[in-house]
């Protein structure tokens, strides 16, 4: 029998923007993950933070130990509107917190908190064909991959490919939405 999660889950915060800005730099600085090239600032970071909330979308971090070590939010997919029941989404964990269960445990909440809000689709754009660790995560929640955009970006020297993947959302595509 395993342990229960060292980790706790809830909604982000403003006051959150300093861990969530540290995590997500090094992916920008360092990796492939994001096609990003340099960090964004406490001040961007905020922006965006406010963007999904106004949007309607989750916004979560995990913290172990009252320090925030992961962070996962839903946004639009596409901007026009016969995309409105697909969300994309995106998981962020610190190195010194990866293997713990944090990402799944993040993303499983992601998932049932747009089933809830109506989402019918969830999409999961992940840099780099080599991201073995998101696309393992993406698979052990329920995700396919629908397609792989060879050379789509250029990072840090090479080309990168993206994989896409997708999960339905409560009822899928079996029925029509119940909300406009």
């Amino acid at each position: 029998m395993s342990a229960s999660p060292s980790f706790s889950l809830r909604p982000a915060t403003p006051a959150d923007i300093p861990a969530i800005t540290a995590i997500y730099g090094p992916n920008v600085a360092e990796g492939i993950a994001s096609f990003e090239y340099e960090p964004p600032d406490e001040a961007e970071m905020a922006k965006r933070q406010q963007a999904v909330l106004a949007g309607g979308y989750p916004y979560l971090v995990a913290e172990i130990d009252g320090a925030v070590v992961g962070y996962a939010y839903a946004s639009a997919y596409r901007s026009r509107p016969g995309y409105r029941f697909a969300c994309e989404n995106s998981v962020y964990v610190a190195p010194a917190a990866k293997g713990r269960g944090v990402g799944k445990a993040l993303l499983t909440r992601l998932i049932d908190e747009c089933t809830e809000r109506g989402y019918r689709q969830m999409i999961a754009v992940i840099g780099n064909l080599g991201n073995h660790g998101s696309i393992a995560l993406h698979r052990a929640c329920g995700f396919t991959v629908v397609g792989v955009l060879p050379s789509i970006g250029w990072k840090l020297d090479r080309w990168v490919d993206c994989v896409l993947m997708q999960r339905p959302l409560g009822e899928g595509d079996r029925a029509a939405p119940t909300r406009g």
